[in-house]
């Protein structure tokens, strides 16, 4: 049991989390950077301690540093939100020795599910379906590399056994593409994560990419919420996120979703966590673990009406899920759109001083942001600076009030992607539902976007 929890992270993800603990009188401390001084989260927490300069490597991705700020405040327990150190394994292992509470899964756990290759045969061994592919790591033989490309049939994609965020991999057509695709995709690796191993599956060309929330206790309880549908996508970066997702059967649906709450029981898995898929053709595939909370996560919240922030920090404590399968239902439909301090059309970031923020209101809207006017958006970290959502018992009805929020919605001083947004909900394959991962990508190609002024 803890009383006191130490957020290591920034932004929206750092002033929910410190909600969610003040819902649950837990004492709260932020760290923050230099940069992020005036951050909303670190005036509302109990105490807060400056933990380095502006750089993430010397401040939110500074290990010893973080721990101890813990143990300098007396916080009992970290929660590392989503990205810096939410999913390394090292990090948790440090904690977990530190006498603390890591808010997330075993470093065991972590360490498990972050390798694409020991995640892809943990989940075969469940029996989770997974892509069709190399069976283990490539070798470094190009030759047997190829026999594996043939066996599994052209195109494939190569991908870093300990990648992520839509890096460290490369779509390969034809055998003469190979040998090159490998070299730049081991080279990429080994610099970006530190490991050069790699692995190969077959390519689905015309996927969605939907994803199922699950809970596990440390009672041997695991649950799934429901799906979230994440196609709309750029850059293999997620744009629009949708719960339920459009146009797949039910049963279809629940059968995935049983499977991913026997597979967290398999492995021994606490905690949040998010099994994400490509479906096509009526089947799904598995192609990660993330073994943490998601951006999206709200959207799953609205359709559920569970609070996963606080069943976290329930679970971290040491209590049973206070709810089981059974009592999961889903109601209406819950869209979000992630703006972010980019140029809507070029995805530049944008960073720069807000001269006016005013947030949507109404029946049904929900916005997770950390802006307020005359902020000024760094340039050292991730560009999210809001997350939009509407929830309706439609989903006709939730982009209704999704064009209406976006309408409202008034982000003065910096270029932010809500014009694209607001394009969107007007794309006729959006609004008819199931687009593929690449229709956003499409739609650029064919010139999509306005010619006025891109700042809202």
């Amino acid at each position: 049991m803890f009383d006191s929890v130490l957020i290591a992270n920034r932004g929206e993800i750092a002033l929910r989390i410190l909600r969610a603990c003040r819902s649950l009188g837990l004492r709260t401390i932020a760290v923050y950077s230099q940069a992020d001084a005036n951050l909303r989260h670190v005036a509302l927490s109990d105490e807060s301690l400056c933990v380095g300069p502006a750089s993430a490597g010397r401040s939110y991705l500074n290990q010893e540093e973080i721990i101890n700020a813990a143990r300098l405040t007396g916080a009992g327990a970290i929660h590392p939100g989503y990205g810096f150190l939410s999913e390394r394994a090292s990090f948790a292992q440090a904690v977990e020795e530190a006498g603390l509470v890591f808010i997330g899964p075993e470093s065991r756990a972590i360490r498990l599910m972050g390798d694409k290759v020991s995640a892809k045969r943990a989940m075969i061994e469940a029996g989770v379906p997974c892509v069709p592919g190399s069976s283990g790591e490539l070798p470094y033989d190009i030759e047997a590399v190829s026999e594996i490309a043939l066996d599994i049939g052209y195109p494939v994609i190569v991908k870093a056994a300990g990648g992520g965020g839509g890096r460290g991999m490369r779509i390969v057509r034809h055998e003469r593409e190979l040998a090159q695709a490998v070299a730049m995709t081991r080279e990429e690796a080994g610099r970006a994560f530190g490991n050069p191993s790699l692995y190969m599956e077959k390519f689905l060309e015309n996927p969605r990419h939907v994803e199922i929330q699950v809970l596990a206790d440390t009672q041997g309880n695991a649950v799934w919420l429901g799906e979230r549908d994440c196609s709309m996508q750029r850059r293999h970066q997620k744009v629009i996120e949708e719960s339920p997702a459009p146009g797949i059967d039910r049963e279809v649906i629940v059968e995935i979703g049983e499977r991913c709450a026997a597979a967290c029981r398999h492995i021994g898995y606490r905690g949040a966590g998010t099994f994400e898929f490509l479906y096509e053709d009526g089947r799904f595939y598995f192609i990660e673990m993330n073994t943490r909370i998601q951006v999206e996560h709200p959207v799953t919240e609205l359709v559920t009406g569970i609070d996963l922030v606080a069943e976290q920090l329930r679970i971290a404590r040491g209590e049973p899920l206070s709810f089981r399968q059974k009592d999961v239902q889903v109601r209406g439909h819950a869209i979000e759109c992630r703006i972010n301090a980019e140029h809507p059309w070029t995805f530049t970031p944008a960073p720069g001083k807000v001269n006016q923020w005013i947030a949507p209101g109404g029946p049904g809207v929900r916005v997770e942001s950390h802006l307020y006017s005359g902020y000024v958006i760094p340039p050292h970290y991730d560009s999210l600076v809001a997350k939009l959502l509407t929830h309706a018992p439609s989903r006709e009805e939730a982009i209704a009030r999704m064009r209406v929020a976006l309408g409202e919605t008034v982000l003065d001083g910096v270029d932010c992607t809500i014009p694209l947004h607001r394009k969107l909900m007007d794309d006729p394959a959006f609004k008819l539902g199931g687009s593929n991962i690449h229709h956003l990508e499409s739609l650029f190609e064919q010139g999509f976007g306005p010619n006025e002024e891109s700042r809202v």
